[in-house]
């Protein structure tokens, strides 16, 4: 049985999921995409006997950065995102903050690439790199937990959006297509809104009737 438990926080202003993945019975976690309110993500790692690890980002946009600063005061540890993000991670034009109130940014400290493959709470992370919501939009795949944290790429029965600087509705596509030759039973853990999985999305999600019968994204 599976010692991996997820814990969702719902965030600020556009309601963004912030996940804290952890081991029952371990001291360590891992933050997915802090959106705001740095103060209560701590909290509750402490509230949780927990040690944050590190820092993972889907993408840049303003609502899943907006706790780094704050964390990073307490725990310096490392940001991991996908490499081809680290421009709009830093610039505020770019990942909206500076359309919303006060202008901010973040540094990677941990680019990462497609196929790569990294280790964290003793599970294997694996990048999928997911342009069409940003540029630099990655998913990340535990396998071994049959787990997806799809960020603003793939929600319940709908998808990102792609009018903002950088998007793309034909990278979108694709990349579902890709996240669509998972198994069917994998858990996805979006952005926004509740979990699904890729076979509810696969019969109910409308991006299906964007993708083509054939040809393999993979």
């Amino acid at each position: 049985m599976s010692k991996l438990r997820i814990q969702t926080m719902v965030l600020g202003m556009v309601s963004t999921n912030t996940y804290i993945l952890y081991e029952e019975g371990g001291s360590q976690a891992v933050i997915v995409d802090p959106a705001d309110h740095p103060e209560r993500i701590l909290n509750k790692c402490r509230e949780w006997k927990l040690t944050p690890a590190a820092i993972v980002l889907t993408h840049g946009h303003f609502d899943h950065i907006g706790a780094i600063e704050g964390i990073l005061k307490d725990c310096p540890v490392e940001v991991i995102a996908g490499e081809k993000e680290e421009k709009l991670i830093k610039d505020p034009g770019l990942n909206l903050s500076g359309q919303f109130g006060r202008g901010y940014g973040a540094k990677i400290t941990h680019p990462v690439k497609d196929g790569e493959e990294f280790s964290l709470l003793g599970l294997t992370w694996k990048v999928l790199e997911t342009p069409g919501h940003t540029v630099g939009s990655v998913c990340y795949y535990i396998a071994g937990e049959g787990i997806l944290l799809s960020g603003d790429t793939l929600f319940r029965e709908s998808y990102g959006r792609t009018d903002f600087p950088g998007g793309s509705s034909r990278q979108l596509t694709e990349s579902i297509g890709r996240l669509f030759k998972l198994p069917e039973d994998t858990m996805v853990y979006p952005g926004h809104d509740s979990a699904t999985t890729i076979g509810h999305e696969k019969q109910y999600n409308p991006i299906g009737a964007y993708l083509p019968q054939t040809g393999d994204f993979t």
